[in-house]
């Protein structure tokens, strides 16, 4: 089933596997269950894509509808960015295990998309499995090979990849240099040779020297069955450089900013501890059209003048939208 954008792996990979194979494709206009629903009642399925920022909605709507699924063989994708309670969740309302994938438009799904997380479990871990068809290596700045341990960004060549960008002789000569594609995407190596996720190398946060990756604070905050979204982003700071702050969607108004921050203190080290949290409804997050936060529209609402806060302890927690952030209607914090 293609209901994601045709200009993105999400839809065209499966899509043109299925064709290849002699299978049917069912193509819909975007994230309508109205239109997703009665195709995952009447048909076998072999992989139904459920992306960050859906799931929540997905697994409501099969609930309410009360449909059995006919046959689905996996679902999901991006299961870092997907709270780990939901994907225990779908998993067991679909019977289907989740894509534990990583892959890229540039790449396709080779990288290291073999694997597949258990039915009705919250994964204790998201350790990738590499594909067969590609080669991969993890460098450094230098483009030295990284040990068993150690941050590192992902390198590949194969025949799935593409081959170069399109009037941009420069920015392929780049990112295929030493013919390596690098991926911009940092990783680390277990012994068994599966891979985790670090984060994004421009995501990369840079605090009293010390290196932070905003997906290991993530991750903790996901933890946390009330929290439905967690984005955590850079703010320049005189002391430090740079420091991390979260943004947090809750499905519990209970739950607050110093409980989340004594989660982060019992398995982050002080340095990677969020220095604020702040709460924003689910919706306002500013998403792309694969569900992906854009952490560049939420960097922005830091550098607004003035916003909305209610404290919360040592925290700050934000009660509004974007819109509110601006507009500063109450208690304004100037940011320098």
């Amino acid at each position: 089933m293609a209901w994601a954008p045709m200009f993105h792996m999400a839809s065209s990979d499966q899509m043109i596997a299925c064709l290849c194979t002699g299978a049917h494709v069912f193509v819909v206009d975007g994230f309508d269950l109205d239109e997703i629903l009665p195709l995952v009642a009447q048909h076998r399925l072999w992989w139904l894509l459920v992306l960050p920022g859906t799931v929540d909605r997905f697994c409501a709507a099969i609930v309410a509808s009360g449909i059995t699924p006919r046959g689905i063989k996996r679902i999901g994708a991006m299961a870092d960015l997907v709270p780990p309670q939901q994907i225990a969740e779908i998993t067991a309302l679909l019977q289907a295990p989740f894509g534990n994938t990583f892959g890229a438009t540039e790449t396709g799904l080779p990288p290291a998309s073999a694997g597949l997380l258990p039915v009705g479990q919250i994964p204790a871990s998201l350790a990738k499995t590499v594909n067969a068809l590609c080669e991969i290596r993890l460098v450094d700045a230098n483009d030295h090979d990284v040990p068993d341990g150690e941050p590192g960004e992902l390198v590949i060549r194969g025949p799935t990849l593409f081959s170069g960008y399109w009037n941009a002789p420069q920015a392929t000569a780049q990112d295929f240099r030493g013919g390596w594609f690098h991926m911009g995407d940092v990783f680390r190596r277990h012994p068994d040779r599966t891979l985790s996720f670090a984060d994004r190398v421009k995501y990369l946060i840079k605090t009293g020297g010390e290196n932070v990756y905003p997906a290991e604070i993530e991750r903790v905050l996901l933890a946390d069955p009330r929290v439905t979204e967690a984005v955590v982003v850079r703010r320049p700071d005189p002391q430090w450089g740079e420091v991390p702050i979260a943004f947090v969607a809750r499905s519990d108004d209970a739950l607050t900013a110093d409980a989340l921050l004594a989660l982060c203190r019992g398995q982050l080290a002080g340095y990677k501890r969020p220095k604020e949290i702040h709460f924003v409804p689910f919706d306002q997050f500013p998403r792309s059209t694969t569900g992906r936060v854009q952490r560049g529209e939420v960097e922005r609402w830091l550098r607004c003048t003035k916003r909305v806060f209610t404290c919360e302890s040592s925290a700050s927690a934000y009660a509004g939208g974007p819109a509110q952030l601006a507009a500063g209607l109450a208690w304004p914090v100037q940011w320098g």
